[in-house]
């Protein structure tokens, strides 16, 4: 089994930052890829950045160039670096892990982390 918390969440105003953290505990080396997903009220959750083994990443359209996914393996940590957020990033946010090593478009995600909320003011 492997815990996932995250922390890092807050409220901000529109064209601030924030770093989101992932903790990751217990049998991390069957730890793949990795995601941060985010759910809003009355919407659909959403996958908004990948990372996999090799340190290849992917993000949903509406955060590239804003958004950063990163991970400190040896720390067996995950990060999303978020820059000038928007009200519409206003969500909760989720960190999920993968048994597999690539983050292949329907992989599943195994672990969950309970979220952290992030508030975007206008």
């Amino acid at each position: 089994q492997v815990q996932l918390v995250e922390s890092g969440g807050g409220q901000v105003q529109a064209g601030g930052s924030l770093r989101l953290s992932c903790t990751a505990t217990g049998y991390t080396s069957t730890v793949g890829c990795m995601a941060w997903f985010r759910q809003s009220p009355g919407k659909d959750r959403e996958k908004v950045a990948t990372i996999d083994t090799g340190d290849s990443s992917t993000y949903v359209d509406s955060v590239k160039g804003r958004f950063t996914i990163s991970r400190d393996n040896a720390k067996n940590l995950l990060y999303l670096q978020m820059d000038n957020l928007k009200p519409d990033d206003t969500a909760m946010y989720y960190c999920a892990a993968s048994l597999h090593g690539r983050c292949l478009p329907y992989v599943k995600y195994t672990y969950w982390g309970q979220g952290t909320q992030v508030t975007v003011s206008s």
